[in-house]
């Protein structure tokens, strides 16, 4: 065989592999996205997450915070008792005994708190999904989103050639729906943790010298929420792009790799950011 043959064999060669690569991510990709990104009360129920979290106030989580609560009332009946000889300042019972009532009451809904936010943070993204339908005729998906990027880029044929312009832009895209879904199954999981943390947040409360627990935790889980809403914002803004503007799409989707830094700049909260976590443990290691 000639060299220009060869040459010509492994670049085909290439292009096949990646061409089944990239139809892999997408056939497969779009429907966990949309499971991971827009997420209702579902993801805790199940009679697991209830045992977990002490839905029963049997076992899990909220057991161990009403014995917190317990401990703590024990622990301030002894140091109010010491008071009246070391003359020490002590929170007043009538207000101590209303805190924790509040306090108690809310810990032990904590189950039921968490489902009304997670259904009420759904409606929110849900209804901005439903106006981005109205105004731009095609479902606010990840779905919708793979359709569209498809029909503009498509792998499924024998023309498809990764070192040429189209080509590039293709794997970039198909790169970043991967790394879309790492980040976002990370923030899936996320959200259960900080579910079940619930109880243990709304006890900080008891004292102010821990109400930052409870502003930090509020500041991170409503910050992984709103997330889903910016997302379909984006989302919205993709499908109504002009198609043939191939740029603007790897900036859609640049977007949407970082729409957890922007709501981390707005509002505070946790990274869920696979890339730049990989990055800077990497960075970690090397120094």
């Amino acid at each position: 065989m000639e060299q220009t043959e060869i040459v010509n064999l492994i670049i085909e060669t290439i292009n096949s592999i990646f061409s089944n690569l990239f139809s892999s991510i997408d056939n497969n990709v779009y429907s966990y996205l949309d499971t991971f990104t827009f997420i209702d009360s579902s993801i805790i129920d199940n009679s697991f997450f209830e045992k977990l979290l002490g839905a029963n106030g049997k076992n899990g989580i909220l057991y161990l915070t009403d014995a917190l609560l317990l401990a703590i009332i024990i622990y301030y009946a002894i140091r109010y008792s010491y008071s009246t000889f070391t003359g020490n300042n002590v929170e007043k019972p009538t207000q101590f005994v209303f805190k924790m009532v509040i306090v108690g009451i809310f810990v032990n809904s904590s189950y039921f708190l968490c489902e009304q936010v997670l259904n009420i943070n759904y409606l929110i993204s849900g209804s901005i999904q439903d106006i981005g339908e109205s105004v731009v005729g095609k479902d606010i998906t990840f779905s919708s989103l793979i359709q569209s990027l498809n029909s503009v880029i498509s792998v499924g044929d024998n023309s498809f050639d990764l070192f040429s312009f189209d080509g590039i832009i293709k794997g970039f895209i198909s790169v970043g729906l991967l790394n879309i879904l790492f980040s976002y199954s990370l923030r899936y999981i996320i959200i259960q943790v900080f579910v079940l943390t619930t109880p243990l947040a709304i006890l900080s409360l008891i004292n102010t010298s821990s109400y930052w627990i409870f502003k930090s935790w509020a500041k991170a889980f409503f910050s992984l929420l709103l997330l889903q809403s910016f997302v379909a914002l984006i989302l919205i803004v993709m499908l109504a792009l002009d198609d043939s503007n191939k740029l603007l799409l790897i900036g859609a989707i640049y977007a949407l790799m970082r729409a957890n830094t922007f709501m981390r700049e707005i509002l505070g909260g946790v990274s869920v950011d696979v890339s730049s976590n990989i990055s800077s443990v990497m960075a970690s290691f090397k120094s």
